[in-house]
């Protein structure tokens, strides 16, 4: 970053750092915009150029979120497994969190505990992700060569490796040591979700039913 943007990107986790701090002290809903601007003695309108509300600050990681995964996804091998793939991506994000850990470990604590806390700002972030999973549902069809309207295999390899995502999230715990826990449980919960499924699966061709041509051999 040259000299400016790193004063921009400094202002910009100053605001964040000061809001949920403000959140965790306060509430989010009591916590102005004002106030948040006022902590890092800037004004509403400086605020305003880096966030469009309180609730995009407070759920600005699904932003970086969706670069990290969507940019990772698109860049693994055009010739590997869609579930190969999206397992790498997201195995990839969370390594790029443990390379960000002394910065960031705690920031993400207090988002967690602040969003956990809020059933609204939960919703939306589950909303948020949803948006995201649909993006992802588009480049696994891509890759595989089908259309999501009629093939439900990219909708169902998003969600399973999403659902395995969260379980490993669920399963740490808060403290000194929460994040090699995070990456070892959500390795963990994406190394089950591999081994759940026959090699193979989200390539087998369907028939004009939509159903698989070719019989699944029984699970053990």
């Amino acid at each position: 970053m040259g000299l400016r943007e790193r004063k921009k990107h400094q202002t910009r986790l100053a605001l964040i750092d000061s809001a949920f701090e403000l959140f965790l002290c306060q509430g989010y809903e009591a916590t102005t915009v004002d106030q948040i601007a006022a902590a890092v003695d800037v004004s509403p309108r400086t605020f305003f150029r880096y966030f469009g509300s309180k609730e995009d600050l407070a759920l600005d990681f699904t932003v970086e979120y969706e670069e990290l995964i969507t940019t990772a996804l698109a860049a693994r091998p055009q010739d590997e497994p869609p579930f190969t793939a999206l397992a790498h991506a997201f195995r990839e994000f969370i390594h790029a969190m443990e390379t960000n850990a002394a910065e960031d470990t705690e920031r993400f604590l207090r988002h967690r505990r602040v969003i956990d806390a809020n059933p609204t700002l939960l919703t939306t972030s589950f909303a948020r992700m949803a948006e995201i999973e649909k993006k992802l549902v588009v480049e696994v069809a891509r890759r595989q060569g089908t259309d999501p309207a009629t093939d439900p295999r990219p909708r169902l390899l998003v969600a399973f490796i999403t659902s395995a995502i969260r379980v490993g999230f669920e399963c740490s715990v808060d403290g000194a040591a929460y994040l090699g826990s995070l990456i070892w449980n959500v390795e963990s919960t994406l190394t089950l979700a591999e081994e759940a499924l026959r090699p193979g699966w989200d390539q087998l061709s369907l028939g004009s039913s939509g159903q698989v041509a070719t019989k699944a051999s029984s699970p053990r």
